[in-house]
């Protein structure tokens, strides 16, 4: 299911007169294809047939928290193999192990956004050097429509002289205040509304977004993740979120947390000027996904991005494909020793481990 690696063909010039310069160029090349070979192809799930065939999502997991390296191959899994994308997800990888390290600002295989049809943005506060990031700026430089989730609205954290540095949550770049979240999300870093671990999150449909079609079939929408300061700067609000005081779904509401806007449609300005749509979620955390509501909303958000709103029905397939069974989020609490590979195998469990406490 994944891609193969491939390492650009590399000669020796002929050098006259002594073998030595030879055999040190060959030794050094061995080590460069070596090191190039050491580093994993991105995780690919075929599409097939389904309105989604032809079509290419590329998904960024990359926070310190919410197992974002968890819950977006849970989603590639079921719009490859229940609606036909072609599904790329990338991760934060330590370089030396190739292991999965949330929030280490390094993700191999971003050129895929060059070709990418969707963007699912899952990080919080990553500094990618400039060959990374480059792929990001070019991508929302031709308006690539995107879904942002919980912590996309702060993605990126980088020096003021940084090369990309209007990104970053608290930009100060003249004509790109407060970076990516603002400027494409709608909302940069605000605050939250609820505390994680004690309260989880109710999420109700709008009555005049009601007809919506990222709202067909969505019902009794509840999430695990402590609720988020919503104030989106403009767009559609389709939902509002109400903290509860409690982790259960049927736990009594915070009535000192009145509702707040939680999803949103918006769009943003590409460069030659036109418009590219977003869509916004305040959740996503692992857990948050094993609610049948919310899956639905952001597999319904995924196809109103592409433009395919006609295709979302009550009815469309959202099913896990093989086991979904997440750790509960915790800062840097993630499960050690994973290799992206691991989930190529559909019925492979996500995660593949449990954190050892």
């Amino acid at each position: 299911m994944t891609a193969t690696p491939t390492s650009p063909r590399h000669s020796a010039p002929m050098i006259r007169g002594t073998l030595i310069p030879t055999l040190l160029l060959l030794a050094a090349v061995a080590v460069d294809q070596g090191a190039m070979a050491a580093e994993p192809a991105p995780l690919t799930f075929a599409g097939g047939e389904g309105p989604g065939k032809g079509k290419h999502i590329v998904f960024l997991a990359g926070d310190h928290e919410y197992r974002s390296e968890e819950s977006l191959p849970a989603l590639a899994r079921i719009l490859a193999v229940r609606q036909g994308f072609t599904c790329t997800v990338l991760f934060n990888l330590d370089q030396a192990t190739g292991t999965i390290e949330p929030g280490n600002s390094n993700m191999p295989g971003l050129e895929a956004l060059d070709h990418a049809d969707l963007a699912v943005v899952f990080l919080r506060f990553q500094a990618f050097p400039k060959e990374q990031m480059r792929h990001v700026d070019d991508y929302l430089a031709r308006g690539g429509p995107v879904v942002g989730l919980r912590t996309a609205t702060h993605a990126f954290r980088t020096a003021a002289d940084d090369a990309f540095a209007k990104y970053s949550f608290d930009s100060k770049v003249a004509g790109y205040d407060l970076g990516f979240g603002h400027q494409v999300l709608g909302q940069t870093w605000v605050g939250h509304y609820g505390t994680n671990h004690a309260q989880s999150t109710r999420i109700t449909v709008s009555e005049a977004q009601k007809d919506n079609p990222i709202l067909r079939g969505v019902a009794d929408v509840w999430v695990q993740a402590g609720g988020y300061v919503g104030k989106p700067t403009s767009g559609t609000v389709l939902t509002v979120a109400q903290p509860l005081n409690g982790m259960k779904q049927d736990s009594p509401p915070d009535a000192s947390k009145p509702p707040m806007p939680s999803e949103w449609t918006r769009s943003y300005a590409a460069a030659d000027g036109h418009q590219a749509r977003v869509f916004t979620s305040l959740y996503g955390a692992s857990e948050d996904l094993l609610n049948d509501g919310y899956r639905r909303l952001v597999v319904n958000g995924c196809f109103w991005a592409l433009g395919l709103e006609s295709a979302i029905t009550p009815q469309l397939a959202v099913g896990f494909v093989g086991p979904y069974k997440p750790n509960t989020f915790g800062d840097h609490a993630f499960a050690r020793g994973i290799k992206p590979a691991m989930y190529a195998d559909l019925a492979s469990p996500i995660p593949a481990n449990n954190i050892t406490k």
